[in-house]
């Protein structure tokens, strides 16, 4: 069987249903909940689609979202797992960082702040391969390099891989601190030019500020990291 993430197999029905069946008072879980379900079936109906039948990206709104103290269950700190599923933009990214167990979890550690460096769904739509793919893999072990027990195994080390490289393991973080990212051994940092953020290396344009809460801030990217 080749490696598919687990997002992508979420059932269809079980959005339908959290949209159909919703409480008059929901907590902040099932709020996450309901957002964690909309972002699965979206990547779903992406990668099960054929590259030329893709439609386009939903574009951001361009505008950072406005700052929220206080989550929906009352009184208690917003985390960045709070607001990651938020902006349809960028939920792609988002699905595959819930797929990485232990940075899912740090995005809910108050102790530990990150500014997420969160890509549009068109920059990933538009990579050469899929995020856990690997052309010197297919080299090596031929078009089932993601098929069976180890090919998975490959694929999740892969989207690690991908998701690390967009993880900067501070906040706020400064213009011109050079910081290594989550798991990367390769300085990145930003600067200013004509009014615009871009990260360095790789000149990328970072869109806006999306959120800012408690543990850090989402960074929307035009681009993608170099993650190979």
């Amino acid at each position: 069987m080749r490696f598919t993430p687990y997002l992508f197999l979420a059932p269809t029905a079980a959005v339908v249903s959290s949209q159909l069946i919703q409480p008059l008072h929901r907590t902040a879980s099932d709020l996450q909940q309901q957002r964690q379900l909309q972002t699965a079936d979206r990547a779903q109906i992406l990668f099960n689609k054929p590259a030329g039948e893709r439609g386009p990206a939903m574009s951001p709104s361009g505008a950072p979202q406005a700052d929220v103290p206080a989550n929906a269950g009352g009184g208690s700190t917003v985390m960045l797992s709070d607001v990651m599923g938020r902006d349809k933009s960028i939920n792609l990214f988002a699905g595959f960082l819930r797929q990485i167990e232990t940075h899912s979890q740090r995005l809910d550690d108050p102790a530990r702040n990150t500014t997420v460096l969160a890509p549009l769904n068109s920059a990933v739509e538009n990579l050469p391969r899929k995020p856990w793919e690997d052309p010197k893999e297919y080299s090596a072990l031929g078009a089932n390099a993601y098929e069976g027990e180890d090919g998975q195994e490959r694929a999740q080390r892969n989207l690690r891989k991908f998701v690390e490289a967009h993880l900067i393991p501070t906040s706020p973080w400064q213009a011109g601190q050079k910081v290594k990212p989550v798991g990367g051994d390769t300085e990145v940092w930003w600067e200013e030019k004509d009014g615009v953020k871009r990260i360095q290396p790789g000149d990328i344009e970072v869109i806006s500020v999306g959120s800012t809460v408690a543990n850090g801030e989402v960074w929307i990217l035009r681009g993608v990291r170099n993650y190979a």
